[in-house]
């Protein structure tokens, strides 16, 4: 097969497709050049179709340190599993994606995403999205796209920036990635800085544009080089089956799906699911795989009846299982300090669904380091969620984050990042834990309330409370209905899960699934403007609880003391090989230490004794001289505002012309002259190590 390119110029820059050279095994393999962000996505499929309920689609996102020009840290020195950012780009990939592929198809199709180069300022997840669907697209594989995605901000005159670089986003209002078709759009995500609802639209709808412009060049490409698509089994409930689940199950399966209450509602369709298998007639015996295929059959067949009832409940009569309005809430409840020690601590319960979170304070020498392709190296707030089998009443594997839990505490912490003081303001690092207790619907949403709650019970300045709420959606052709506050049953049976966090200012962070091939501008509309209405409500459950964070942290939290030192000290602070540090930090009782480049030093301790004698002896390194103190020297420099003294060698203070005399001074020179020797008081030390003093007397001269 011979290589062909592929060039197209998108946002003023160079697009390169290479086909026909690498990975030629694979059911299709592309290679996407875009600036100098290189990335080559493999995909191929299993003729066989699989024996689950679902399509085992897999994204794999492979970071490669030498993409950016590093070397693997630890023992092993190669790549381990997926960071999180990893973890966060498969899923964005597999979420635009996803709905793209026909609901009965069941064969098992792996795309392999390696990243061969990166280039900060082209996003790598955009590129990536792009390649993996023209790969899906050219392959034998069934893939109702191409579909493609795009990176958009706002600068701070709200002017949209496309593809923008790394220093833009930085400064930029937002950090948004939408996907979509041609005609609509199936994905977004975003993290903001309390944007309005209609700049966020306005930003989606740009993004757009330009994934339309990605698509028509797919095209291009795939009518070149494309192949046929493979004829493939599609999963089929038989009509026999159809009939018996019809004529036996339908009504008792309807009046279960109208249970309010959600364990009774899922056990009785449970009793139902077994009573259905159980009696089902079979006229000669069946082998393992056929029972299992027997069995998938009736329980979808089943479940389609649910499926059918409860989409025909909201989308005709507006009704909800648990009796609400379309765009009511459940009951909402929040409390804090529900944990003694901690540092900050609180419960949201939003109807079944509840959220404990607990907030940690530590030293900015806390900070999580990261050892990846961003530029990211460390950051110093961390949001993390954990979702127990427990909470909704299963048994179930427990260990590490599964890639739900990545991503859900990702996108609290994306809303909350908004908020977090910056480290000058508050020089802490800071992790919440979210627990989540009960579930059902929008538990991410439920952790960044808790999470708001705990952050102001444990005294962290915040700039604003933020708040989410999940949207959903069911549509039939151009009939639809938007649900505000969705339960489990709502997101696992409708159209859409679209997740807005924010302030009563604006959005902070946004996330939206769906299961169809797209939605279009009024649909959005309206779940962005109902999305607001509900945020404000609970809102105001949150305040209610407490209104601004508290003055103090809590007793156990590390206390703080932070001042400046001259930059050219800092080396003796820490002495050789770190020697005079260590002895500062074993004698005032293990306190922790911080030293920024620019001379900010934070002390770190529960007891403000340990602070202040850590204190006490860098200064005495850095500062030799005390307030109080008198010291004779002469004067080494005269200027309008006052004099200089020489205190010690090297080390000069200021008296202020108002402290020359009691009486007003008209110019310094009337009081003292140069190389005069002077008494003088020192009555302040700065944060940034300047000394201001006070003149006692002037001496005679010998």
């Amino acid at each position: 097969m011979a290589k062909q390119v592929f060039k197209k110029i998108i946002n003023n820059q160079e697009l390169i497709v290479e086909h026909g050279q690498l990975a030629k095994q694979a059911s299709g393999s592309i290679l996407v050049r875009y600036g100098d962000t290189v990335v080559l996505v493999t995909v191929t499929v299993n003729n066989k179709i699989s024996e689950g309920d679902f399509f085992p689609l897999t994204v794999v996102f492979q970071e490669k340190l030498y993409s950016v020009g590093k070397i693997p840290g630890g023992f092993l020195k190669r790549e381990g599993k997926p960071s999180e950012y990893g973890t966060l780009s498969a899923r964005v990939i597999d979420r635009a994606l996803r709905p793209l592929f026909s609901e009965n198809f069941r064969n098992e199709v792996q795309i392999v995403i390696n990243v061969l180069a990166v280039d900060n300022d082209n996003d790598v997840r955009v590129v990536s999205l792009f390649a993996a669907s023209l790969a899906l697209s050219i392959s034998k594989i069934p893939f109702a796209g191409p579909v493609a995605g795009t990176l958009v901000t706002f600068d701070q005159n709200n002017n949209i920036i496309i593809n923008p670089t790394l220093e833009q986003i930085n400064n930029g209002k937002m950090e948004l990635i939408v996907a979509g078709t041609a005609e609509a759009i199936n994905m977004v995500e975003a993290g903001a800085k309390e944007v309005s609802e209609s700049l966020m639209l306005q930003a989606i709808l740009a993004g757009h544009d330009v994934i339309r412009q990605l698509i028509t060049f797919q095209h291009e490409i795939i009518e070149k080089v494309g192949v046929p698509k493979m004829e493939v089994e599609l999963f089929q409930i038989r009509s026999e089956i159809i009939t018996y689940v019809n004529n036996n199950y339908a009504k008792e399966l309807i009046t279960a799906a109208r249970i309010k209450e959600k364990t009774k509602r899922y056990e009785t369709i449970e009793h139902l699911v077994e009573q259905a298998i159980n009696n089902y007639s079979i006229p000669v015996p069946l082998s393992e795989k056929e029972q299992k295929k027997l069995t998938l059959e009736l329980k979808t067949a089943l479940h389609n009846i649910i499926r059918q009832e409860v989409r025909r409940q909201i989308l005709i009569d507006k009704t909800r299982l648990d009796g609400r309005k379309l765009d009511q809430i459940r009951p909402l409840s929040s409390e804090i300090d529900i944990l003694p020690i901690v540092h900050g601590s609180a419960l949201f319960t939003r109807g079944e669904t509840q959220v404990l979170s607990v907030v940690t304070l530590g030293a900015l020498g806390e900070n999580q380091i990261i050892d990846g392709i961003t530029d990211e190296e460390g950051k110093r707030f961390m949001h993390h969620y954990n979702f127990p089998p427990f909470s909704v009443g299963e048994t179930g594997r427990m260990g590490p984050p599964s890639r739900r839990e990545i991503g859900h505490g990702a996108l609290g912490e994306k809303a909350l990042l908004q908020i977090i003081p910056s480290e000058k303001v508050f020089p802490y690092t800071i992790r919440i834990v979210s627990e989540v207790l009960e579930s059902n619907g929008s538990t991410s949403q439920a952790s960044i309330c808790a999470a708001t709650l705990a952050l102001m019970a444990a005294g962290v300045p915040i700039i604003g409370p933020v708040v989410g709420i999940a949207m959903g959606l069911i549509k039939e052709k151009n009939n639809y209905t938007i649900l505000t506050d969705i339960q489990g049953v709502e997101d696992h049976l409708g159209d859409m899960d679209f997740k807005v966090a924010g302030t009563a200012k604006g959005i902070c962070a946004l996330q939206m699934d769906i299961k169809i091939a797209g939605i279009n501008k009024a649909i959005l509309q309206e779940a962005l403007e109902a999305a607001k209405e509900a945020r404000l409500t609970i809102l105001d459950n949150v305040l209610a609880t407490i209104s601004e964070p508290r003055a103090h942290l809590a007793p156990t939290a590390p206390k703080m003391k932070t001042f400046m030192i001259p930059v050219d000290k800092i080396r003796e602070v820490i002495g050789p090989s770190g020697k005079m540090i260590t002895a500062i930090i074993e004698k005032s009782d293990d306190v922790k230490i911080d030293i920024e480049d620019d001379g900010q030093v934070t002390i770190y301790h529960r007891e403000s004794t340990a602070i202040e004698k850590a204190y006490q002896l860098i200064k005495a390194i850095v500062m030799p001289v005390i307030v109080g103190e008198e010291i004779i020297g002469p004067v080494v420099k005269i200027e309008k505002f006052g004099v200089f003294v020489n205190l010690k060698e090297n080390l000069d203070g200021l008296i202020h012309i108002s402290k020359l005399a009691k009486q007003h001074v008209e110019k310094a020179e009337d009081i003292v002259q140069l190389n005069d020797i002077v008494k003088v008081k020192v009555i302040e030390i700065d944060g940034k190590g300047k000394i201001k003093l006070q003149l006692i007397e002037i001496l005679p001269k010998k």
